[in-house]
């Protein structure tokens, strides 16, 4: 065996790496569920009878590095505003990580992206935003010269 194999060594490194954080982790999991145990017990004595199975845990959603809160859907009726004509919301996505200065953006987070384009489309539907013609994937415009 080689041991002395730079590519094994840094795979030696990384799992040894890795192994630290599941165990950092794991200290921290043993924290929280201490934590969460104490939250548990005063629910308790506030209601004795409380169901605490009912309570789901919250998932954080991390958002997009590239948009703020809110501003997804300015920044789809400004890349409208300067096409030449109507874009599905893949085209307006990558417009906007285009206007943005993005060239080479994490797939996943496009994906995502798009998603969160398509629902504000569709949120605003015949106020501020048209879909034009028939089929997939749908095209979308303007809803006026309001906006042009």
């Amino acid at each position: 065996m080689r041991t002395n194999h730079p590519i094994l060594s840094g795979l030696i490194k990384l799992h040894a790496d890795l192994g630290g954080q599941i165990f950092e982790n794991r200290k921290r999991a043993e924290k929280l569920a201490g934590d969460m145990k104490h939250v548990e017990a005063v629910i308790r004595m506030f209601e004795p009878g409380f169901n605490l199975q009912a309570i789901a845990p919250r998932r954080r959603h991390k958002g997009n590095a590239w948009f703020k809160r809110g501003t997804l859907f300015r920044h789809a009726l400004e890349a409208l505003r300067k096409a030449a004509g109507p874009l599905t919301a893949r085209q307006l996505t990558l417009a906007m990580l285009a206007a943005q200065g993005v060239s080479a953006p994490d797939q996943k987070a496009v994906r995502d992206l798009i998603g969160g384009v398509q629902a504000s489309l569709r949120n605003n539907e015949g106020k501020t935003v048209r879909r034009v013609g028939e089929g997939m994937p749908a095209k979308w415009e303007l809803a006026g010269q309001l906006f042009s």
